[in-house]
């Protein structure tokens, strides 16, 4: 009595498969985004905590000025600079030879290098050993104890170091270790080095 419509079954079936297949495809499209965002949080993580270290150490691993001391020539001008440096509270070691020095002037400027190393284009500093609480400083060149003093020695007016520092005249010194850490200093001669040997800059 009644008559079955076949091809309206077939066409309901068609109509559930298309929808299966698009969910598949949906939670495929899911998967692959979710994994481009997992690798990227973690890349993103990743770079995040080597730039905080790296951040860190620039602003920890320095070195600080204790006190300076200027040598007077017979001229009546500083022909020598003598710094006493300490690590910077909470610093990490921080090698002597692998610290470089800005030295600029109203005139002038000059990077300083350890003359320990090989170089021929750059002023040279000097270093000594004034406090070495574990004996490391002469062994391996690095401060590595809050209590470990060195002393650093810049000359002036020979060769490549700059010009030697006149009465009133002042210099600023930026000293950078190796992590990238920096310390700036202002050094001031007095207005007057007459009848004085050393004076404190």
């Amino acid at each position: 009595m009644f008559e079955r419509n076949d091809n309206n079954r077939n066409e309901r079936a068609q109509v559930g498969i298309g929808t299966l297949i698009v969910f598949i495809a949906m939670v495929l499209v899911a998967a692959i985004a979710a994994g481009v965002l997992i690798n990227t949080a973690g890349f993103l993580q990743s770079s995040a905590e080597e730039s905080g270290e790296q951040a860190a150490e620039q602003v920890t691993n320095r070195l600080v000025e204790v006190n300076t001391v200027g040598n007077v020539s017979d001229a009546g001008t500083i022909n020598e600079v003598n710094m006493t440096v300490r690590l910077a509270p909470g610093s990490n070691d921080v090698n002597l030879n692998d610290t470089t020095i800005q030295w600029v002037t109203t005139s002038e400027s000059s990077q300083f290098v350890s003359d320990r190393l090989d170089n021929t284009q750059y002023a040279t500093f000097n270093w000594s050993t004034l406090r070495d609480d574990a004996n490391s400083i002469q062994s391996d060149d690095t401060l590595n104890d809050p209590v470990d003093r060195a002393i650093l020695d810049i000359s002036l007016g020979n060769g490549n170091q700059p010009g030697e520092l006149d009465a009133g005249g002042s210099v600023e010194v930026q000293i950078d270790t190796r992590s990238g850490g920096q310390t700036s200093v202002t050094l001031v001669v007095p207005d007057s080095l007459s009848g004085k040997s050393s004076v404190s800059l």
